[in-house]
């Protein structure tokens, strides 16, 4: 086994995961190397339509502040005070996530995120970040990764002591550890899907709605949600059933989409003035939540990793790695099961009497 001060990490994924933890490993002294199949998030304009606006509490902003960047991911978040419900009438209900002012979350632009991640990643002398590298294999005896680049299609390997899957839902890492005897895995699809949608800023570049609240639409089975940004526009998100009355499959044309809206969410169609392009032009995401264990392969391969974990057992990787799937995984599936009751609750209500509650 490699002495901690010489190990070297493989990361697949630069996403908000994998630049994260290239930032924690690079600055606890390891070698790095990040193996991104997407272009680089600062290069130009992001995917559109794709991924959910987030809004990141006090998880998210401990993480950030640990590598130094929750004051400058912070300012240009917007805090968002509790949720806007909207009824099919118009009327508005506001329920406030707290009682103090610092009870609030913040809607901050995934790209720009990601990208602050990424470049705080690469100010380490020790990573390494390479775009446009799909993965096609892993070894997971020799913590050996093939890749192929994207634009030329000239094939490489990655060799490390150890890799890192923080390469997404299918991830190619989780994909490979699925020939190993005893690893479950389970993966579940909703009934909904999902689709981005955009409220434009208004006169002089103000913002449409209340910016400080989280605008939700709730309709029985179905919603739509908008979180602010900072250019004055908001994100827009439907959720809705994949198939029957009111379902992404039910809206053919322009007309079907014009009238549902007129007859569901009122109150914003009037500030949707790119409505119909913008629905026929974005992409239907599907939902799913994944399961399974264990997260790793002895000391080399784990599909999540704790630099705090690292240092407690360095240079025993593979304890690390159990000992952080053992305390973490508890915590995700309760997350997971969170956030599907979630998303079940407020698609059911229709946006009722003003409380005082947290999400």
């Amino acid at each position: 086994m490699a002495p901690r001060e010489t190990a070297k990490f493989v990361v697949l994924g630069a996403g908000l995961g994998g630049a994260l933890m290239a930032i924690y490993l690079g600055r606890a002294g390891y070698a790095v190397e990040v193996y991104e199949k997407r272009d680089d998030p600062r290069s130009g304009a992001p995917e559109e339509g794709r991924s959910i606006n987030l809004a990141i509490s006090t998880r998210g902003i401990e993480s950030l502040r640990a590598v130094g960047l929750a004051t400058e991911v912070l300012r240009s978040a917007i805090p968002m005070r509790g949720r806007m419900m909207h009824s099919p009438r118009g009327e508005l209900a506001f329920q406030a996530y707290g009682t103090e002012p610092g009870h609030v979350i913040n809607s901050v632009g995934r790209a720009a995120l990601n990208a602050a991640l990424v470049t705080a990643a690469e100010k380490s002398p020790n990573v390494r970040i390479a775009f446009g590298q799909r993965c096609t294999g892993v070894d997971l005896e020799s913590a050996a990764v093939s890749l192929t680049d994207a634009r030329t299609a000239a094939t490489s390997t990655a060799r490390g002591d150890a890799v890192v899957g923080a390469d997404g839902a299918f991830s190619a890492v989780r994909a490979q550890m699925l020939r190993l005897d005893r690893f479950d895995y389970e993966q579940a699809y909703l009934g909904h899907g999902y689709k981005e949608l955009v409220i434009p800023p208004g006169s002089g570049g103000q913002f449409a709605l209340d910016p400080h609240a989280l605008h939700i639409w709730p309709r029985g089975g179905s919603m739509m949600i908008a979180l602010p940004n900072a250019d004055g526009s908001f994100t827009c998100t439907v959720f809705w059933p994949l198939e029957g009355p009111g379902s992404f499959a039910a809206f053919k044309t322009p007309e079907d989409v014009s009238l549902f809206f007129s007859a569901t969410y009122p109150d914003a169609l009037a500030l949707m003035p790119t409505l119909t392009s913008d629905y026929f032009r974005n992409p239907t995401g599907t939902l799913v939540t994944i399961r399974s264990r264990p997260w790793y392969y002895r000391d080399r391969v784990v599909l999540a990793v704790l630099s705090e974990a690292l240092a407690r057992h360095a240079p025993d990787r593979e304890a690390a790695f159990a000992q952080y799937g053992s305390l973490r995984k508890p915590h995700t599936d309760a997350l997971a099961d969170l956030s599907l009751a979630n998303l079940s609750s407020t698609g059911s209500s229709r946006g009722g009497s003003s409380r005082s509650t947290r999400s």
